[in-house]
C-alpha cells in the first residue's frame, strides 16, 4: 500500500543524473535570463554593494587571511589561498543589483588568468569578464548585468603563492527597491546575562533565573548566561529549562570556573527523563567534589567543554535519565552514565566509560571502551566520517563575533586541545540581531540584505515563512529561542545551497496543521554541497506540550550532503495539546538528499513513520525512539498489512545507507497489547547495512515481533530486557 506523504513518493533518479539534469537545466536557464539582461547601465549612480557583505572563498591561506577580509572596507587586511589552481573569492550582495563595475586591489601574489563571474543563485555561473593578462595592483573592470553573487575565479597565478587581494569592491545599484538598511549587531537584549570575573552577585542571578526555570517545562521564559574569559571562584550554575550556559573564548580553558555546571532531578523526585531543552558550552570546570553532574535527558547538549574531574551522568539518587548528547569536550576523568538509558559522544577525549544500560554509542572518542554490543552495549567508531562544530558566540578583544569551525573528515578528538580552532570568524555586524516582538517580514528583509541571524533569547511568532537562501548564512539561537509558525506557514526553509549552519534553538508547531515545520533544500534540491554541507545542530522540534500544535512532517531533507548532528523532534507525550488526534503529526524526519549523514539523531512519538528515508548513502550514528504512547488501538497504527510503523524506514529504492547503535523503545500505555512487527524497516540489499540495533518493551506497554524486517527476537514479559541484532543483514 502506498504511503502518504508530502511530496510524491515516486524513486528519484540516481544521484548523478538528477544533479546534471537540473544543472543544465539552471545554468541554461541563468544564461538566457543574463542574456535579455540589457547592457546599459542603471539609471542610479552606482554605489559601493559589496562591503561588509557575506563572502566566500574556495581556500584561505591560513587563519588571519578570511575571505571576508576582502570585503571588509579595511585596505590593510586580505583574503589569501591556498597556493594552487584554481581558486576562487565570492561575494553575496544580499540583493540582485544592476551592476556597473569590479574593483580588485590585488597584493604581491595576483592573477594572470582571472574571470569575474555573475550569478543569481550562488550555484550556476556566468562570466562577465576574463583576461589572460592580469597585471596585479588596482584593477577596474567594467560588467554589465544583474546579479545578486559576483566572484572572481583565478585560474593561473603570477607568482609562485595563491591569489590575494586586500579588496574585493563591487559597485551597481538596486535602483532604491531593497527598503530601509536594517542594521546589524547591536545589544543582546535583556535575557542574555553577560559576565566578567569581577561582576557583583553571579551567584545570585544564577540562582535567581534557576528558581523561575528549574521546573518551567512549558513556560515562556528564556535565558542565556555569557562569562567573559577569566576565572570565576565559587560557582555552582545549577541549569534549568531553556537556560544555556556558555564562555565566552576561543577555547574552553579560556574561561575556568572553580565550581560547577549542574543540572539534577529534585523538581521530579530524581527523576530525569523530562531533564530537556539546556545547553551548558565552552567552559572549564574544576568541580568542587571532584565530579560535575549533568543529568539530563534529551534536548539538552553538552558541546566544547573541559571538566578536569569526573562527570556524572545520573541524578542524585540514580533515577531514571534518558539522555543525552556530548561533543568537542574533554573530561578528565570517568564519564559515568549509571542509569542513563542511551548516550552518544563524539569527538571528544574521555579518561574513561563506567557502564552501559542499553546503548552507549561512541564516533571519534579518545578513551572510549571497545566496540563490544551487545555486551557490555558499546558501538564505537575510531572516528566520525564528517563533522563540523556548532558556530558559537566569543568576544575578541572587545567585540563579539560568532566563530563557524572548519569541516573535518575522519574526525577524532576535539577541535580545540591541539593549538588554534580552525574556521572563520564573522563579527557581529553581519548579523540582524533579532529580538522579541521581531516579524517575519523584518527577519527575512534583513537576510535578503546579506546578514546572518542571531536570535535572542525568545518567543517568536512568524507569520510568514523566514527563508534561508543565501549560501553561508549562520542561524543561531541563544537561550533556546522559540520560533512557532502561524496559520500553518513552514517556520523555516533553506535554499539548495552551500554552507548554511542551523543551530541553537527550538520550532514549536502551532495550533493549525503546518505542512511541515523546517526544510532543508527544494524539492528537486540536487546540487553537491559535499566540500560545504549544511548543518543543523540543536535544532529541536516539538509538537504539542507547551499547547495544541500540529504538523504533517517535522523536518524534510532534500539538499544533499546535510549534516545533521543532535536534534531531539518530538510529538509531545505530556503537556497541554496533547491526544493521538489533538497534536497529531505523521512523520518526524523525512530524508530525501543524497549522502546526509545524522550524528545523533532522537525522534519520538509520531503517528505514523519517525524516520522515512528516501536519499541515497545516508547514514546515522545513534538513533533514539520511543513509539507514540497514546494510540488507542491496533487498527490505529495498522500499516496495510504491517502491524505498526516502523520507527526508522529506509525506502526499498534505496541501494546504499548503513546505521549504527539504534534503538527503539514502546510504551502503548493507553492499549498495552498493541503489537510493532518491527521497529526498523530496511530493503534486502548488500549496500544496506546496520549496526548494533535493539528493540524495547517499557514494562510490557506493548511489543515488537522483531527488530528488523522479520529478523531478531520479539520482546515479551514486564522485563523491559532489549532485543538486540548484531548487525544487519
Amino acid at each position: 500500500m502506498p504511503e502518504v506523504g508530502i511530496f510524491p513518493l515516486s524513486t528519484p533518479p540516481p544521484r548523478a543524473v538528477r544533479k546534471g539534469l537540473v544543472g543544465a537545466v539552471v545554468t541554461a536557464l541563468a544564461a538566457a535570463l543574463l542574456a535579455l539582461t540589457p547592457a546599459t547601465k542603471a539609471e542610479a549612480a552606482p554605489v559601493l554593494l559589496s562591503q561588509g557583505k557575506q563572502a566566500t572563498a574556495s581556500s584561505q591561506e591560513h587563519y588571519g587571511t578570511p575571505a571576508g577580509s576582502a570585503v571588509d572596507g579595511d585596505p590593510g587586511t586580505r583574503w589569501s589561498s591556498a597556493a594552487s589552481d584554481p581558486q576562487w573569492l565570492s561575494v553575496d550582495l544580499g540583493a540582485p543589483a544592476a551592476l556597473d563595475r569590479v574593483e580588485l586591489n590585488w597584493e604581491a601574489a595576483y592573477a594572470k588568468t582571472y574571470r569575474i563571474e555573475l550569478s543569481s543563485n550562488g550555484t550556476d555561473w556566468s562570466t562577465a569578464y576574463s583576461t589572460t593578462t592580469g597585471a596585479g595592483g588596482v584593477e577596474t573592470v567594467d560588467v554589465s548585468g544583474t546579479a545578486r553573487y559576483v566572484r572572481m575565479l583565478g585560474t593561473a597565478r603570477a607568482t609562485g603563492y595563491g591569489y590575494s587581494l586586500w579588496e574585493f569592491k563591487v559597485f551597481g545599484s538596486t535602483d532604491g527597491e531593497t527598503g530601509p538598511v536594517i542594521p546589524g549587531g547591536g545589544d543582546l537584549g535583556p535575557n542574555v546575562h553577560i559576565f566578567d570575573p569581577s561582576t557583583p552577585g553571579i551567584q545570585a542571578k544564577l540562582d535567581q533565573v534557576f528558581s523561575e526555570q528549574e521546573s518551567a517545562q512549558f513556560g515562556s521564559g528564556r535565558h542565556a548566561f555569557f562569562f567573559k574569559p577569566g576565572t570565576y571562584d565559587n560557582i555552582n550554575a545549577q541549569i534549568g529549562f531553556y537556560t544555556q550556559i556558555a564562555g565566552l573564548g576561543l577555547k574552553p580553558d579560556d574561561t575556568t570556573f572553580n565550581g560547577d555546571v549542574t543540572v539534577d532531578a529534585g523538581w521530579f523526585n530524581g527523576n530525569a527523563t523530562q531533564n530537556f531543552w539546556r545547553s551548558a558550552e565552552n567552559l572549564a570546570l574544576n568541580p568542587v567534589s571532584g565530579t560535575d553532574r549533568w543529568a539530563v535527558s534529551q534536548a539538552a547538549s553538552f558541546r566544547r567543554m573541559h571538566v578536569k574531574g569526573d562527570l556524572n551522568l545520573a541524578p542524585n539518587g540514580y533515577g531514571w535519565a534518558s539522555g543525552g548528547y556530548i561533543a568537542d569536550s574533554k573530561i578528565d576523568g570517568q564519564v559515568g552514565p549509571y542509569s542513563q538509558q542511551q548516550w552518544y559522544t563524539r569527538d571528544s577525549t574521555i579518561g574513561g566509560w563506567t557502564n552501559g544500560v542499553w546503548n552507549m554509542t561512541f564516533s571519534g572518542v579518545e578513551g572510549a571502551p571497545a566496540n563490544s554490543f551487545p555486551e557490555p552495549r558499546y558501538t564505537t567508531l575510531d572516528t566520525t566520517p564528517v563533522s563540523r562544530e556548532k558556530p558559537f558566540l566569543y568576544m575578541d578583544g572587545g567585540e563579539f563575533k560568532v566563530f563557524a569551525p572548519a569541516k573535518r573528515t575522519n574526525a577524532r578528538g576535539t577541535t580545540w586541545a591541539n593549538g588554534t580552532p580552525q574556521g572563520t570568524s564573522i563579527p557581529l555586524s553581519k548579523f540582524y540581531v533579532v529580538k522579541p516582538g521581531a516579524t517575519a517580514t523584518t527577519i527575512n528583509a534583513a537576510l535578503k540584505q546579506g546578514l546572518n541571524l542571531l536570535f535572542t533569547p525568545g518567543i517568536y511568532h512568524v507569520d510568514r515563512t523566514i527563508e534561508v537562501d543565501r549560501a553561508d548564512t549562520v542561524v543561531l539561537g541563544l537561550g533556546l529561542a522559540t520560533i512557532i509558525p502561524d496559520n500553518g506557514v513552514t517556520a523555516m526553509k533553506v535554499a539548495d545551497v552551500d554552507g548554511v549552519r542551523l543551530a541553537g534553538f527550538l520550532i514549536d508547531a502551532g495550533p493549525v496543521n503546518s505542512p511541515t515545520l523546517l526544510e532543508v533544500g527544494g524539492q528537486g534540491a540536487a546540487a553537491d554541497h559535499s566540500a560545504n554541507p549544511a548543518t543543523v545542530q540543536d535544532v529541536y522540534v516539538r509538537v504539542g506540550g507547551a499547547g495544541p500544535g500540529k504538523a504533517t512532517t517535522s523536518i524534510v531533507v532534500n539538499s544533499d550532503d546535510v549534516i545533521i548532528d543532535h536534534t531531539w523532534v518530538w510529538r509531545a507525550d505530556h503537556g497541554e495539546g496533547v491526544g493521538w488526534e489533538t497534536n497529531r503529526a505523521d512523520y518526524g524526519v523525512r530524508v530525501n538528499g543524497d549522502d546526509v549523514l545524522a550524528t545523533g539523531l532522537f525522534v519520538e512519538h509520531f503517528n505514523k513513520y519517525d524516520v522515512d528515508w528516501y536519499g541515497e548513502r545516508g547514514r546515522t550514528i545513534f538513533y533514539q525512539n520511543e513509539k507514540a504512547y497514546d494510540a488507542p488501538n491496533q487498527a490505529a497504527i495498522q500499516n496495510g498489512d504491517t502491524k505498526g510503523y516502523a520507527a526508522y524506514r529506509v525506502d526499498d529504492s534505496v541501494n546504499t545507507h548503513e546505521g549504527w547503535g539504534m534503538g527503539s523503545y514502546s510504551n502503548y500505555n493507553v492499549d498495552p497489547t498493541i503489537r510493532q512487527d518491527h521497529g526498523f524497516k530496511a530493503p534486502v540489499k548488500p549496500g544496506v547495512k546496520f549496526h548494533s540495533l535493539l528493540v524495547v518493551s517499557l514494562g510490557g506497554n506493548g511489543h515488537y515481533n522483531h527488530v528488523i524486517n522479520d529478523t531478531g527476537s520479539p520482546t515479551s514479559g514486564t522485563s523491559t530486557v532489549p532485543s538486540t541484532v548484531v548487525s544487519y543483514p
